[in-house]
């Protein structure tokens, strides 16, 4: 099994445990060591991999960390557990005490959901105060996978990993002082934007009050609609590798509108699904009264409908009877915890369809 299925199937582990997970051991144990499992460490080899790994600490003895992974007998990542429940942001000085006592050049603070990369890159045997690559197991994506891969044990690579971390750790920073931007507007950014031809009059202090909440709603437009229009693009890349079948007639177009709810809810089923299918056999098909996501591109083959553009958000799943059996949803993420229902419902269409095929030749 691959590296990028092991992570999803992890991934949709977590959000499926989350709730019921409540102490460190526990976090440990059903999160943490099949993460490192996955990257191809032999977690019960005190070989490669120590659990209660002692980093002395000054005047303090005996100081352990939770694990460590060995490379020729010596640290070479640390790594400090807590529990999925906890917070990360207060832990980190923990982690800085035990990164100066070791031979060590990478730590990692994680609650088994996130993961925080540390290493040595402002000062030489002091562990940074920022990570330089956060991973968020609840929100993962194949590029996140991708970068991941240079800590598989297979492939290990110091050099490579230290090259690109530097970027990765301003990248990071950026991203996130743009995330506070977009989302709390400082007087100097709306400054800027007024004077980029937006308004020619006196920026006074009222006035700038007044174009906030204005530029706040003007950035959000144009990212989702960005976001909208990648999406759209590269679900629909796949159109020409399918034959669709569907007889029934267009819906206008101009009364449908595809919303970021949507396409997200796809994203959800079409990760659930990958396991058991090629994710381009997953298609969708919208209409103006639900969402429809299918297999193959055959509205026959409907695998569930989603209604979240109304007031009361729910999904029917298609069943044997292809009546289908409605789910109430709280928000998207209770897609999640029909993932049995939604393979099961794949698993239908598979079998009728060939019933259906061997009747009908």
């Amino acid at each position: 099994m691959e590296l990028q299925e092991k992570m999803y199937n992890l991934s949709e582990r977590i959000k499926q445990l989350k709730e019921n997970i409540q102490t460190e051991e526990a976090t440990k144990q059903s999160f943490i060591l099949p993460f490192f499992q996955a990257l191809g460490y032999d977690v019960f080899n005190p070989l490669e991999f120590i659990p209660e790994f002692t980093a002395d600490v000054g005047i303090k003895k005996h100081e352990k960390v939770d694990y460590a992974i060995l490379q020729e007998g010596k640290p070479l990542i640390l790594i400090e557990a807590k529990s999925c429940n906890e917070k990360l942001d207060k832990h980190d000085s923990q982690l800085f005490r035990y990164f100066g006592t070791t031979e060590s050049k990478f730590a990692i603070l994680t609650n088994g959901i996130i993961y925080k990369f540390y290493s040595d890159l402002d000062q030489p045997n002091v562990m940074d105060s920022q990570p330089f690559y956060v991973l968020d197991m609840m929100d993962l994506s194949d590029q996140a996978i991708q970068y991941l891969a240079n800590f598989n044990k297979c492939n290990l690579d110091i050099d490579s990993i230290m090259n690109t971390a530097s970027d990765l750790k301003y990248l990071s920073l950026t991203k996130t002082a743009f995330k506070e931007l977009i989302e709390n507007p400082t007087d100097e950014f709306i400054k800027l934007l007024l004077n980029s031809g937006v308004y020619d009059g006196l920026k006074n202090q009222k006035v700038i009050d007044k174009f906030k909440p204005i530029v706040k709603r003007g950035i959000n437009q144009y990212i989702n609609d960005k976001m909208s229009s990648k999406f759209k693009e590269t679900l629909s890349s796949n159109d020409d590798e399918v034959i669709e079948e569907n007889n029934e007639p267009d819906e206008e177009v101009s009364k449908i509108n595809t919303t970021i709810d949507e396409l997200n809810g796809f994203a959800i089923v079409k990760a659930i699904l990958r396991t058991e299918v090629e994710a381009k056999r997953i298609t969708y098909k919208d209409t103006e009264s639900y969402f429809g996501i299918l297999l193959d591109n055959n509205i026959r083959k409907w695998i569930c409908r989603i209604y979240i553009n109304t007031k009361a958000k729910y999904v029917i799943i298609s069943d044997e009877n292809k009546k289908g059996i409605k789910h109430d949803l709280g928000t998207l993420d209770d897609l999640y915890n029909l993932s049995n229902e939604l393979k099961d419902s794949l698993k239908i269409q598979f079998n009728w369809h060939a019933k259906y095929d061997k009747h009908t030749s």
